[in-house]
């Protein structure tokens, strides 16, 4: 992913008023491996319960709010973005509000992700051996790309005003 700046980050977001943008709170921008993420996604340190994904979609960044819904999730689930079954974190279930009148009619989306974002870790490490011959190499970059058109087709069901 491309390093982006604090103006770029708070004019992507699609389903968040004016007043989320300025609110939100950034990671710190210049800590950030940026070159070994797919997309960037953090929680909000001062409201737990919100989080903020950014995928840069057709060039361009764009940021979806996220809200972790109410209530425990009672088994153990896979996150829908890495699908990753061994999974080092918990996965919690996110709420985003559609972008323009859907969003405003109230119609949202919701997702099993990873707790603080990890997915990007997650299909970096290397794969178990599944039989004789494995490629494991191939296996992550497979793992990573599925990370990437996961993450980008719900940032563009988020985007879409239909």
């Amino acid at each position: 992913m491309l390093p982006l700046t604090e103006q770029q980050l708070r004019s992507s977001f699609v389903n968040a008023s004016q007043r989320e943008r300025k609110e939100l709170t950034l990671p710190d921008l210049a800590q950030l491996r940026w070159d070994d993420l797919d997309f960037l996604g953090w929680r909000d340190r001062k409201q737990p319960g919100l989080g903020y994904v950014v995928s840069v979609i057709d060039g361009e960044p764009v940021g979806v709010l996220l809200k972790q819904a109410d209530g425990r999730v009672r088994s153990r689930p896979q996150c829908s973005w890495c699908e990753d079954v061994t999974l080092p974190n918990d996965v919690v279930f996110f709420i985003a509000k559609r972008a323009g009148k859907a969003g405003r009619n109230g119609n949202t989306l919701g997702t099993l992700v990873c707790d603080a974002f990890e997915c990007s870790a997650n299909v970096r490490r290397r794969p178990a051996t599944a039989y004789v011959g494995f490629d494991v190499d191939a296996a992550r970059l497979h793992r990573i790309e599925a990370l990437r058109e996961h993450v980008d087709a719900f940032v563009r069901r988020v985007r879409a005003e239909d």
